[in-house]
């Protein structure tokens, strides 16, 4: 079916295609009687605007960017992405702006993608995840001018602003938990050393274990199943192996409670498991996992909207979202 054209919806109302576009574009020019003429027979029609002619006239592509750096395959199994995706979806479900989402194992990939992003205005504004030290992403979308909002804590002076959880206020009753359980010798198999997020989950996990009274170590693992398994082995197979394990993501600690079982340990009778994020894969699995529950999907939608007002000039600073909760289930018990 051919798609309908400002020419036939000008036929059909019988005005000039000058008068249909001051029209459909909201302008003066026509009188109201006629524009809501004009607008019923575009709608009757099927008519769409153009997006690439819109962004000639207005300077605008009518999307916004979002590049996932991390193997395809990962993504593919890492709920924590398909829940932020389906919260950018849920603030994007007027229609009129678009998601570009990208995934590239290559960090300079990834720059070159947000440089011709811009220069070609295939999107509006970005949203970076996976915050590094000393990120080069921030450095670069401020040179281009390209509007931002980063998912994670404020840390960079003068950056870009920031939709972050406070994952240290989950960090603490998680130790609390399993203090209060008995355990005195808990590890961490945590994400990439490099993430500002896993640095600061680290340094509130070290400090409230050393307030506590617990021995405690860390190992960083890449999120995927195959190193969480390489880690939970390497934890577990010490001379004084720790009665409890902390994870990064749900992967990891799906991963991680069929490798105990293999190694002969019983969760959570000699192994208690905390998860974080809290996808369903905490209760398919037996025992079901004990998991830090995070606002994903409202980080998400709230990315956008606070990123939708730094295009439109009305808006910046940081936004904080509602805190995470500790759910308890089976896979934590008494030492």
């Amino acid at each position: 079916m051919k798609r309908p054209t400002i020419a036939d919806i000008a036929k059909a109302a019988g005005v000039s295609t000058g008068a249909v576009s001051y029209a459909l574009n909201n302008r003066p020019g026509v009188s109201e009687s006629t524009r809501a003429r004009i607008q019923d027979i575009a709608d009757r029609l099927g008519w769409v605007p153009n997006r690439a002619a819109r962004a000639l006239s207005d300077g605008r592509a009518g999307a916004i960017g979002l590049v996932i750096d991390r193997p395809a395959r990962a993504i593919g199994v890492e709920p924590y992405f398909m829940q932020l995706v389906s919260g950018i979806q849920d603030a994007l479900a007027d229609g009129t702006t678009s998601l570009l989402l990208q995934v590239t194992d290559n960090a300079e990939t990834e720059l070159t993608l947000y440089r011709r992003w811009w220069a070609e205005r295939r999107v509006d504004g970005v949203l970076l995840v996976d915050l590094r030290a000393d990120d080069p992403r921030v450095d670069l979308v401020t040179r281009l001018g390209l509007p931002a909002v980063i998912f994670g804590e404020p840390v960079v002076p003068d950056g870009p602003p920031c939709v972050w959880t406070d994952d240290a206020v989950a960090m603490v009753e998680v130790l609390r938990h399993l203090a209060g359980l008995g355990h005195r010798r808990v590890g961490r198999i945590a994400g990439p050393a490099e993430f500002v997020h896993t640095r600061s989950r680290s340094r509130v996990f070290l400090a409230e274990a050393e307030r506590l009274g617990l021995a405690a170590g860390i190992i960083n693992a890449d999120y995927s199943a195959e190193d969480a398994g390489r880690a939970t082995r390497q934890a577990l197979g010490v001379g004084s192996p720790p009665s409890a394990l902390v994870f990064d993501n749900d992967v990891m600690a799906v991963a991680a409670l069929g490798v105990a079982q293999e190694l002969g340990f019983a969760v959570p009778e000699d192994l208690s498991i905390v998860a974080w994020d809290d996808s369903t894969l905490c209760s398919l699995v037996r025992p079901a996992l004990t998991a830090v529950r995070r606002p994903i999907v409202e980080r998400g939608a709230a990315a956008v909207r606070l990123l939708l007002s730094v295009i439109e000039g009305v808006g910046g600073g940081h936004l904080r979202t509602a805190d995470p909760v500790l759910v308890v289930r089976g896979s934590t018990g008494a030492v």
